[in-house]
């Protein structure tokens, strides 16, 4: 289990108590096994002696948090590939703006690899530009879409359609060609460019602001003058419409800076790169409306030695032109193949040293300045199908949610939201994927405030020259003060049960006789940790409508019950009425 803040606190005289007379009965009967190992029982044949699971003690210190986050602290992201395969047409979706609500308040991030080809065009439709479809019906489909930019035009707030099954039928044919030029794009490093038009941030903006997210517009670095310094023309155009409109977005330049040589031919140091974005705050301050964006960056990439060094040398030229310093993580390539690849304790603590080596960086010249993960995903490349798709990628997002927590990481940026690839949230068939449903079960129950949590366990001593990671991963937060079906000074803890085990846990000190609720999430159906529907405490989660989430049915467990956590899952707990002191204010 990943350490908490060196946060100490006492422990109450029931709790030693408690561990006391546990300790003497493991001696009396040996009836405790290895907290890394299944034990079988005596009639199995196996050595006799210990049972089957491990007797887990936890407490929470409930004086004072140890970390206070953003409210948006779980937040999202689309790729600019959206404009390309042509979903950007269909975020006005009922269901789909919906979804996102769920998820609100949050961040959504309009940026990815395709960030530095975009240009902005202020021409409020190109559609029809684009001549007629290959055949009949795809001409009609693109008149749809001109008709319906029309009478985005002649509305008012919030713009929401349902779409006819042939649109969309139509679109995800057009969509699975244009995700292999993608994918092909990706793997090779040569992009094409995109154009981003008046029309097109309309629609990004609509569906931001219909769904109660905050949009974060990533702007074109690549586009550069013949002395290297960076070309605003096109980014000065974007600011005087985005104005124009009053759309209240927040800024950023780039996207993995530290890769432009291998993309491009081209690189951009850290003092160029710096220059660039003090060039954008003061870009912004021209245009009245803007004049107090924030401002993100620089957005590197995975903290090995190119981007820890572009970043050292960004926050040493202008680490102040930023509101926060963005990075990105993932967790693995596209080439795993197997499920047992996600279940892995080494990679989920991968996360751990990156944010450390991040963090150093950022402390050096900027003590005290926001981190955010500005972009993270189970697998690069898209991901993989059947794989970051399932109920397994969510070990890795709700362990990272958890280790960013305990970290300090302000902002956790998830992509993707919606569209290509298998990392995303929800399907083409605008379905939510189990990702989905650990993120809004988190949203409902987990808030900004981050506890130290403390663990004890009755364990036999392991073998000899054998090594033993822990599997059994434990956070706790106040719970969200947007949950009015719980008052203030409620706690909730989420547990990964990584083993192959039962894992029985006992609350302690604080946290004895009080009621739980349980939100135990567990993959639905035959195909087990492949599955792409949850379960909620037995019940299959299914949207009742475009408009309408299922209840989230908690299970209450009555006061002074051990916690029995089945292998392979995740689980929220919600500590009723214990009147944290940390938690009320």
């Amino acid at each position: 289990m990943p350490k908490s803040s060196p946060c100490a606190f006492p422990w109450s005289s029931l709790w030693l108590a408690s561990v006391a007379t546990l300790v003497v009965q493991s001696v009396l009967s040996s009836s405790y096994s290895s907290s890394s190992t299944y034990q079988r029982s005596a009639a199995d044949g196996k050595r006799p002696g210990f049972m089957e699971r491990t007797l887990v003690l936890l407490d929470v210190n409930t004086r004072s948090p140890i970390r206070v986050l953003n409210d948006n602290f779980l937040s999202l992201q689309l790729d600019p590939s959206i404009i390309k395969d042509g979903w950007l047409d269909f975020l006005s979706s009922k269901r789909l703006v919906t979804l996102a609500r769920g998820l609100s308040p949050a961040f959504l991030r309009f940026g990815g690899k395709r960030t530095d080809f975009l240009q902005f065009n202020n021409q409020k439709n190109l559609a029809k530009f684009r001549g007629p479809g290959p055949d009949y019906y795809l001409k009609n489909y693109e008149d749809d879409i001109v008709r319906s930019d029309i009478a985005l035009d002649k509305q008012k707030g919030c713009k929401l359609a349902n779409h006819p099954d042939i649109m969309l039928e139509l679109q995800r044919e057009k969509a699975a060609t244009t995700q292999l030029v993608l994918l092909k794009e990706q793997l090779s490093n040569i992009y094409s460019n995109i154009t981003i038009t008046a029309r097109s941030l309309d629609k990004l903006y609509n569906f931001a602001d219909c769904a109660g997210l905050h949009l974060i517009l990533g702007l074109n670095a690549l586009h550069r003058n013949p002395d290297n310094s960076w070309n605003t023309s096109s980014t000065l155009s974007l600011l005087k419409y985005g104005a124009g409109k009053k759309y209240n977005i927040s800024w950023e330049l780039g996207n993995e800076p530290n890769a432009y040589r291998s993309m491009v031919g081209r690189a951009v140091n850290s003092t160029q790169l710096a220059q660039d974005y003090t060039k954008l705050r003061t870009l912004l301050q021209s245009v009245r409306y803007y004049h107090r964006a924030h401002l993100y960056g620089p957005n590197a990439g995975r903290p090995r030695k190119n981007a820890i060094l572009l970043l050292d040398g960004f926050m040493k030229n202008e680490g102040s032109a930023v509101d926060a310093v963005t990075w990105q993580h993932y967790y693995m390539d596209g080439r795993v193949n197997k499920v047992e690849d996600f279940l892995k304790t080494r990679l989920l603590d991968t996360l751990t040293e990156q944010i450390n080596k991040v963090t150093k960086v950022v402390n050096t010249h900027s003590p005290g300045k926001k981190v955010w993960l500005g972009g993270l995903g189970p697998a690069w490349a898209g991901g993989i199908n059947n794989l970051s798709d399932t109920y397994a990628a969510g070990f890795l997002w709700v362990n990272a949610l958890g280790m960013a927590a305990v970290k300090g990481i302000d902002v956790v940026l998830r992509h993707s939201f919606f569209d290509y690839g298998y990392t995303h949230l929800v399907d083409q068939n605008f379905n939510p994927l189990p990702d989905y449903w650990f993120s809004l079960v988190f949203k409902r129950l987990v808030g900004p405030r981050v506890l130290a949590v403390r663990v004890a366990g009755l364990q036999r001593k392991p073998q000899p020259g054998r090594v033993i990671r822990d599997k059994l991963r434990i956070y706790a937060h106040c719970t969200s003060y947007y949950n009015h079906n719980y008052v203030r000074g409620s706690i909730t803890i989420y547990i990964i049960n990584l083993h192959r085990s039962r894992k029985k846990i006992k609350l302690a000190g604080t946290l004895r006789n009080n009621t739980v609720h349980q939100y135990l999430l567990q993959p639905y159906g035959t195909d087990g940790l492949r599955a792409k529907y949850v379960q909620l405490n037995g019940e299959k989660l299914l949207m009742v409508d475009n408009e309408t989430f299922p209840e989230l049915k908690p299970k209450t467990l009555r006061a002074g019950r051990t916690i029995a956590m089945p292998p392979m899952t995740i689980g929220f707990y919600v500590i009723k009425n214990i009147n944290a002191y940390a938690c009320r204010r």
